[in-house]
């Protein structure tokens, strides 16, 4: 394994943990997941990023999802430019997030209006807001195995036995906050039926990642998701899908628009801002309208709606609509992964969807051999992950600094770029 020089970014992690909780401002990025010390990174384009060292990487993170495109797309910094010139914060309303809204509202079914907020997580906690006062209902039902971001109700686990009231995950989370939560296993209807059994006249909402992707690539059946719709209706409770990471990442609209299901809110983030910050919380026009000023419930953003992350989002699903990179990418990835599966000599196996994919260590022990909710990732995976991570990092490519994070492919990444990453892999589990 080569020893690249980090000695700059070493100083500045030691430098960033004196003036920042461990160092970091998002913990992933902290390499607790793998050891070793974060690299700062210094610039990015295309399929790479260089750190404040000058190692450059071959970059399968892409800013946890985001840039399908690569890194400084050209059509997005230059309608980054133009925002730019005109100004960068108003506080006021303004054209470019009308433009946004109406190319989403126009192109996805299911997103009849739409509120632009400043993350994943808020518009989580406003979409969350909105079924609660919808229903009258104070309870949510979410997975384990999903991430929602870190409102204090979806930092939780399950309890002892399934459907089982939810204990706090992270200290701060109040136990009365907790257990407005109903937790319960993914892929388990019977667990979600017992749910609604014990609690169902307190549940205002299921909310799922229809794609599972913040622990693990965890792919769900699309049955299991339309059985989660119809339940929740059965029960006078909505449906959210929370395709922060799937908006527009596997299809043009999302998870929703490739199924053809119909969620009743929808929650976007990271593409629909071209790689800025953003988020947005969607749906039937009769609950958004009862978002203020049109309705009771309050939500407010100073920076919402952000010129220049509203002109990003606006040129990125432009991009996308008009070039529709989806099936490509879907074909590379998938062979990508199958490579990959041979390079290893079985060792690692691979689940992938749409351009997402993910590498699992150890023996997968299903029915079918796919693992589809957390206690069915192998043992090993944590341990077996870091090794390759740091080989691979030392040869140049770029991964999640944790056995449990996805992979993202964009159209940036060539035929060469992929070849290397499979040559390497081949080299790390056959040395010479």
């Amino acid at each position: 394994m080569k020893a690249l020089n980090t000695s700059r970014s070493e100083a500045l992690f030691e430098r960033a943990k004196k003036v920042t909780p461990g160092g970091v401002h998002s913990p992933v990025r902290a390499f607790r997941g793998v050891g070793g010390t974060p690299r700062f990174v210094r610039q990015a384009r295309g399929s790479r990023i260089t750190d404040v060292d000058g190692n450059t990487y071959l970059d399968f993170c892409m800013s946890w999802g985001p840039l399908i495109f690569g890194h400084q797309d050209p059509d997005v910094a230059e309608a980054v430019r133009g925002a730019l010139g005109r100004g960068w914060s108003y506080g006021a309303a303004e054209e470019t997030s009308l433009e946004l809204a109406e190319f989403i509202t126009s192109h996805v079914p299911v997103a009849q209006k739409v509120r632009f907020v400043n993350s994943g997580t808020e518009a989580v906690m406003a979409a969350l807001r909105v079924a609660r006062g919808a229903t009258g209902r104070s309870k949510i039902l979410k997975f384990d195995g999903c991430y929602h971001g870190h409102v204090d109700s979806m930092l939780v686990r399950a309890g002892s036995g399934l459907a089982e009231m939810a204990s706090p995950d992270s200290a701060g989370v109040s136990a009365s906050v907790a257990g407005d939560t109903v937790v319960v296993p993914l892929d388990d209807l019977d667990a979600v039926r017992a749910a609604f059994e014990k609690h169902g006249r307190d549940i205002a909402a299921i909310i799922v990642e229809p794609v599972p992707a913040n622990n693990g690539l965890l792919l769900q059946r699309e049955a299991f998701l339309a059985d989660l719709i119809a339940i929740a209706h059965k029960h006078g409770a909505l449906m959210i899908f929370d395709e922060v990471i799937t908006g527009f990442r596997v299809a043009f609209g999302g998870m929703a628009a490739r199924t053809g299901l119909k969620p009743d809110l929808v929650t976007y983030g990271k593409i629909i801002g071209g790689g800025f910050p953003v988020g947005a919380y969607a749906g039937r026009a009769e609950l958004m309208d009862l978002v203020a000023p049109a309705g009771p419930f309050y939500q407010a953003g100073t920076l919402s709606a952000n010129p220049v992350s509203m002109a990003a989002g606006l040129a990125m699903l432009k991009k996308l609509h008009s070039t529709d990179p989806y099936d490509a990418l879907e074909r590379r990835t998938a062979s990508l992964s199958e490579r990959l599966e041979k390079a290893s000599r079985g060792r690692l196996r691979f689940q992938n969807y749409a351009s997402m994919f993910w590498g699992i260590a150890g023996r997968i022990d299903t029915a079918d051999g796919f693992v589809r909710r957390p206690d069915r990732i192998p043992a090993a995976q944590k341990e077996e992950y870091a090794k390759l991570f740091h080989f691979l990092l030392a040869e140049g490519y770029y991964f999640a600094p944790s056995g449990f994070e996805v992979s993202f492919l964009a159209t940036a990444h060539s035929d060469a770029d992929l070849d290397g990453l499979v040559h390497k892999v081949g080299e790390y589990f056959n040395p010479r």
